[in-house]
């Protein structure tokens, strides 16, 4: 948790992992759950998106990027686009074992870009990448509530809540004992 609360100066220090498949489907909220829903449930049969996300738990800004798959060449789009948000100082983002993470094409991203660092946490332990409890913020933001036909208004609510989010951040509380 060092790294997280004291990163070193000039560093931007960034959870990144990924969220998915949204589907397309109704997504229910707890006003509904008292008696009997006034809803079909659906089962998100229309089409679904993965959601690529960063998030700097010093300063609560987030960056998401949808795709329709979770694919090497989908996480490097959201790679230029972490060094885009950041554009000064170092960067280093932590993550998890996933293959797409390791992949050739993220390799000869990472030799390119000289101030990104990536740090691998360890196996079977998401808790520590402070992305997780994000995406549960992400999800009452954007998702919760609401019926999508389509990916694309999936994609539509998910940058929604993100620019909601960004708007109304704040540095990340840790709240569990380390």
């Amino acid at each position: 948790m060092g790294l997280y609360k004291a990163a070193p100066a000039q560093t931007h220090v960034l959870c990144v992992d990924e969220m998915g498949p949204v589907s397309a489907k109704t997504y229910f909220s707890r006003r509904w759950s008292a008696g009997v829903p006034r809803v079909t449930p659906d089962y998100g049969r229309r089409g679904y998106v993965w959601v690529f996300g960063a998030f700097e738990p010093s300063t609560g800004l987030a960056l998401t990027h949808c795709a329709s798959q979770r694919n090497s060449a989908n996480f490097v789009g959201l790679l230029d686009q972490v060094e885009q948000q950041w554009p000064d100082g170092d960067i280093i983002l932590i993550m998890d074992n996933l293959s797409i993470h390791k992949a050739m094409a993220v390799r000869l991203w990472a030799l390119v870009h000289k101030r990104v660092r990536f740090l691998f946490q360890p196996t079977y332990a998401p808790w520590l990448n402070l992305i997780e409890p994000w995406w549960k913020t992400l999800r009452s933001l954007a998702l919760k509530g609401r019926r999508f036909e389509t990916p694309t208004e999936v994609e539509t609510a998910i940058y929604a809540g993100t620019v909601f989010w960004n708007q109304q951040r704040h540095p990340y509380v840790w709240r569990k004992v380390a």
